[in-house]
C-alpha cells in the first residue's frame, strides 16, 4: 500500500479507504483479521489512536467486527455490502462527472470500447 498521505482528508480517513480497498480487492477476505494496530501504527508511522479511529469507523460501518483478546476480523458480506455502496456512490458522485467529460470531448463508443480492450489486454500481462 501506498505510504503517502494526502491533504485533503484526515489520516484515520485514508487508513479507513486503505482497509476498504483492501476488502474490494480480496486482499483482505471474510473472516480475514486485519492487521493489528500496533504495526498498522509502526508501518506508517501514525499514531495508534488514528489507526483504531480508521478501524472503529470499519466496525461502525458492519464491515468488521472486534473478537476480543484477538482482533479485529472482516464480517461475512462486507465485501457485498462495500460493493452496493460503492457503486451507488460512484453513480451518484463520479459517473455524472466523467459521462460530462465524454460528452464534451466527443468521444464515440467506439473510441471507448477501445480503450476498455486496450485496459484488459494490459492487465492480463
Amino acid at each position: 500500500m501506498n505510504r503517502e498521505w494526502n491533504d485533503s482528508q484526515p489520516i484515520y480517513r485514508q487508513l479507513r479507504d486503505r482497509g476498504v480497498h483492501m476488502i474490494l480487492d480480496g486482499v483482505l477476505k471474510e473472516g480475514d483479521a486485519l492487521p493489528s494496530v500496533r504495526n498498522v501504527a509502526a508501518e506508517y508511522r501514525v499514531n495508534p489512536l488514528t489507526v483504531l479511529k480508521a478501524y472503529q469507523q470499519l466496525v461502525d460501518e458492519d464491515l468488521v467486527e472486534m473478537k476480543r483478546g484477538l482482533g479485529m476480523f472482516v464480517k461475512p458480506g462486507a465485501r457485498d455490502l462495500l460493493l452496493k455502496g460503492e457503486r451507488q456512490k460512484f453513480l451518484t458522485e463520479e459517473w455524472p462527472r466523467i459521462a460530462e467529460k465524454i460528452q464534451r470531448l466527443g468521444l464515440t463508443q467506439k473510441e471507448l470500447d477501445a480503450a476498455v480492450a486496450r485496459r484488459s489486454s494490459l492487465r492480463k500481462h
